[in-house]
């Protein structure tokens, strides 16, 4: 058994950035497959929830704890947004130029990068793939303030929850519907990245779409 060792070349990893960021909307069946280009977004910050223990006691014992139900939300903060978003956002454009609010918010899914860096390669060593289904957009405040000596673009928010889709089968592990699922190019088959990537972003024969989580894992080898 080798001995532990600390801080050794090239493993001192971190994560950081945001960028590539990719809206999906959903047709009728489910199906993501529309995408468009996000620009101007400039944090995306993950907030699971739930699976908090509830213990359970009896003969005068912690007989056992139950664990509730995880929840997957997230705070999508851009500079802008996809016009495509306003219907994910509840406003409805009746006319050209025209768009009204409090209107059905529909459901959408969210692509986006973030960095991998090491202590050799910098934020050059890799990146990972966050893919986010079901979304939904909860209302948000946006504030408007007057141009000054320090001015600054607003910035829009919005709190998002989800309903997880299926994953199902995978070398005989039946594995829990989720709302997220992340992709790591240091560890994942080059090929198979480069076949995700043409999915996610489109080509010159291709609409960009968001693949479920099944296909996603169908397209790496996925063998323990």
């Amino acid at each position: 058994m080798a001995e532990i060792t600390w801080d050794q070349v090239g493993a001192r990893l971190y994560e950081t950035g945001v960028d590539h960021g990719v809206l999906y909307i959903p047709d009728e069946t489910g199906d993501y497959n529309t995408g468009f280009a996000w620009n101007g977004l400039t944090t995306v910050t993950e907030s699971p929830s739930g699976a908090e223990s509830n213990p359970q006691y009896a003969d005068n014992i912690k007989y056992l704890n139950l664990v509730s139900a995880e929840e997957f939300s997230a705070t999508v903060e851009a500079f802008t947004y996809p016009e495509e978003f306003a219907q994910c956002d509840g406003t409805a454009m009746p006319a050209v130029g025209v768009s009204i609010g409090q209107q059905s918010r529909k459901t959408f899914g969210l692509c986006y990068r973030t960095r991998v860096g090491n202590d050799l390669d910098g934020t050059d060593h890799g990146y990972k793939l966050h893919l986010i289904y079901g979304a939904l957009a909860a209302p948000s405040e946006k504030a408007y303030a007057t141009i000054n000596d320090s001015p600054e673009a607003i910035t829009f928010s919005w709190e998002c929850s989800t309903t997880p889709v299926a994953v199902g089968t995978v070398n005989d592990v039946q594995y829990k519907p989720t709302a997220a699922l992340t992709v790591d190019s240091t560890k994942v088959d080059a090929d198979a990245l480069a076949a995700l990537e043409a999915i996610l972003y489109g080509g010159a024969s291709s609409e960009p779409e968001l693949p479920l989580p099944a296909d996603v894992v169908a397209l790496f080898d996925v063998t323990p």
